[in-house]
């Protein structure tokens, strides 16, 4: 890899690996993006030297190979590198603070309940656990009253942090509907995410990294499998 080039490390099916591909959209950044093939079986040497701490993707290498790890992290490091592109995060530091917190509320405490739910045995534990992923989508329908401040995106006018944070889990939401029998996002209950989604998946930036809810739902009837069969950690995919 020459100086200066632009490459991600992840999966088609990480919505983690999305979050540094609709960055770098947003920025105009031409970029290569390899796919960690067999991550279910065996990490890549790539991978593991270059994220030798949590052996996750995504990773971001720019600029002497030197390897930028955490889709958060990377959103970070994107939008400070190519500052004279459209801005990721919020100018103001309220609202920096604010897209901040629900990213990392999405990570940390709504993400393992979506987990949860799809590799939950038997219907109490399915019960509790959907219970907790409608209780987080609810949250992001305030969220985004409060954040877009009535226009389109978390963002504003355009896409920003916390539109790619959140806007990545939207092909896996579709899949837990699917399996689970029940809509999350729609006009009734949240309707100010339902129209925000149907906005993000047809932006220029997004439309071509969001997978097919079909190939995703395929995906992941292998990956529960396996989970069960196998006791994988559900964090390392």
């Amino acid at each position: 890899m020459a100086s200066g080039e632009v490459k991600v490390l992840g999966t088609w099916a990480s919505q983690f690996a999305m979050r540094p591909r609709i960055a770098l959209n947003i920025k105009s950044v031409d970029y290569e993006f390899i796919e960690e093939k067999n991550l279910l079986e065996e990490k890549s040497q790539l991978l593991l030297q270059s994220n030798p701490v949590h052996k996750k993707v995504p990773v971001l290498f720019h600029g002497d190979n030197k390897p930028i790890c955490e889709s958060l992290i990377i959103l970070q490091y994107i939008d400070e590198t190519w500052s004279s592109g459209p801005p990721i995060l919020p100018s103001d530091p309220y609202d920096r603070a604010t897209a901040r917190f629900w990213a990392a509320y999405l990570d940390d405490k709504w993400y393992p309940a979506v987990k949860s739910l799809g590799i939950a045995e038997g219907d109490e534990a399915k019960k509790t656990a959907m219970a907790q992923v409608e209780e987080g989508v609810a949250l992001m329908e305030e969220a985004f009253g409060n954040c877009s401040k009535g226009k389109g995106f978390f963002g504003g006018d355009e896409i920003g942090y916390l539109d790619i944070a959140f806007g990545s889990f939207l092909g896996w939401l579709r899949v837990v509907e699917k399996f689970n029998g029940a809509k999350l996002i729609d006009e009734a209950k949240t309707p100010g995410l339902a129209d925000w989604a149907e906005r993000l998946c047809s932006h220029a930036a997004v439309k071509d990294v969001m997978p097919d809810a079909d190939k995703l739902a395929e995906f992941a009837m292998i990956v529960v499998a396996k989970i069960r069969g196998l006791g994988l950690a559900a964090h390392s995919l």
